[in-house]
């Protein structure tokens, strides 16, 4: 019984470590990446992505970015406070977001 608990908490832990990796092409880390982060990571990465490209990967929707409830779903404006620079590419490209 033991085994089992050890088993499952260490494919949970494994689980964990590979949602938090450091690899920009997995676009936003849940619990620690903020929109300005996850914008700065899409557009210095190896990929170098445009702003609407880093922005349709970090942009969070109203579903909590679940399968589930997909169909009423709407992108939420992005976070952009401090960060004037970014502020003035979605305005350019038509991003909502707060200051």
């Amino acid at each position: 019984m033991r085994a089992k608990k050890t088993l499952g908490l260490g494919m949970m832990l494994g689980g964990l470590a590979l949602l938090g990796g450091c690899s920009s092409e997995i676009g936003r880390v849940p619990l620690l990446d903020t929109d300005v982060s996850c914008l700065r990571k899409q557009m210095k990465g190896p990929m170098f992505l445009s702003f609407p490209l880093a922005a349709n990967t970090c942009q969070r929707m109203s579903n909590h970015n679940l399968v589930l409830g997909e169909k009423n779903a709407h992108p939420l404006p992005l976070n952009l406070k401090d960060a004037p620079d970014l502020q003035k590419q979605a305005d350019e490209y038509g991003y909502s977001y707060t200051k």
